[in-house]
């Protein structure tokens, strides 16, 4: 399945998601949604993400025989494509240079959803015409999808290949919507002995509280001191209801942190935790040392409620429901990550063996020439000669004269 849903900044996230069992011969990229994987379009987008889910599904209600089910995710997120007169003008084309020519004959479902849930139903503009609609409630609100069913006959026969297009229309005047969880975080101080770590987790609901897990995982190279960890929200110290530390070990593991912490309504809870940088061995650096260490966003979940978690029967319900599997408006689950931090570490002048092997090179050279030079040169002993014809007409002149000779 692909699920197409526009960006309240203008730009359009598509998310693929593939759902086989291993029992089952699965299909080859050459048909059906495969053929929009082109690695060159999918790793120039602005953010890509993969993910590969592995569960046991039971073929009887005895569950005497298993089946695996692999399920795989893959969502792109696409910058804007400008149109005339104020629009957004998306198609399959236009973001994978390819358009679908059939479905794939192995498959027994295969569908595009387009998100079409605005307002003002004349602000997007969807051709050709889907073949349904399905509404659903994700997270609370409810979503409108114009659906593609690729198995269908009539699709592919008015053109031999479906290139979906979806044209909108954004106001100036236009107010994007904030999310009810979003996160921020960043590093601060100076020097590159210690520093902080700053997470910012924004709850923008405006009478509704909200538990959510926070998990860090920081590499080794970043010493932790878990006795600074601190959390205000509002002024106010948020003591966490549950923690979990498992300190890291040098070259072998991170650090983990694990939180449970209670958000309260129109809130901004901030989370700093201090470190210290360490020193790696100079065969431990990257090719680029001063451009920094990377190391990974935490991720923080909304904890569901009971109600929230309802069981559904995953074979025959459309995959991007897996996404968002709460249809109550009470509670939902959600998972948020964080932009990754670059650290700069304490990092050695790597250009100092280069000057000392010209300093070396330049003394051995110079000192090695000269008593080479004198090592092995033949010195010998010239006689003085008698002198030449201006010599005895001088010493002739200085005869008469009465002088010495010369």
């Amino acid at each position: 399945e692909l699920l197409l849903s526009p960006l309240p900044a203008g730009g359009i996230a598509a998310t693929f998601q593939f759902r086989t069992r291993w029992d089952a011969a699965p299909g080859r990229g050459g048909a059906g949604l495969a053929v929009l994987l082109k690695a060159e379009r999918l790793f120039h987008s602005s953010y890509h993400s993969q993910a590969v889910h592995i569960r046991p599904i039971c073929r009887d209600a005895s569950c005497q025989a298993v089946s695996w089910e692999l399920r795989q995710t893959l969502t792109v997120v696409f910058e804007n494509f400008s149109g005339t007169q104020g629009k957004k003008d998306w198609s399959l084309f236009k973001m994978f240079s390819r358009t679908i020519t059939e479905a794939c004959p192995l498959a027994s479902q295969s569908k595009i959803y387009v998100d079409t849930s605005v307002k003002d139903k004349e602000l997007v503009e969807v051709t050709p015409s889907p073949t349904s609609l399905h509404e659903a409630i994700v997270q609370g609100e409810k979503r409108t999808y114009a659906v593609y069913d690729l198995l269908s006959p009539s699709l592919f026969n008015t053109s031999r290949s479906l290139n979906v297009q979806l044209k909108m229309t954004w106001p100036q005047d236009m107010e994007l919507s904030t999310p009810v969880l979003h996160a921020h975080r960043y590093v601060s101080g100076y020097g590159l002995q210690t520093g902080k770590i700053s997470t910012l987790i924004y709850n923008t609901h405006p009478y509704r509280a909200f538990p959510v897990i926070l998990l860090e995982t920081v590499p080794w190279y970043l010493r932790l001191y878990v006795h600074t960890l601190t959390i205000i929200t509002k002024g106010k110290e948020n003591k966490p209801s549950y923690i979990h530390y498992q300190p890291a070990q040098d070259r072998r593991r991170p650090h983990l942190l694990e939180m449970l912490i209670q958000l309260p309504a129109n809130s901004v809870t901030k989370i700093t935790i201090q470190f210290e940088r360490a020193l790696l061995k100079w065969t431990e650096y990257p090719p680029d040392p001063n451009h920094g260490f990377y190391f990974l966003p935490p991720s923080g979940a909304l904890v569901p409620s009971v109600i929230a978690m309802k069981e559904l029967d995953m074979e025959q319900s459309p995959l991007f429901t897996s996404l968002f599997p709460s249809s109550d408006g009470s509670s939902y689950f959600v998972r948020l990550y964080t932009e990754p931090l670059l650290v700069n570490l304490p990092t050695p002048d790597f250009s100092m063996p280069y000057n000392v092997i010209c300093l070396t090179c330049t003394v051995v050279a110079v000192c090695y020439g000269s008593f080479y030079n004198l090592l092995t040169r033949t010195l010998h002993v010239e006689e003085p000669s008698k002198g030449g014809l201006a010599k005895r007409l001088a010493n002739v002149i200085r005869k008469l004269r009465g002088v010495p000779p010369l």
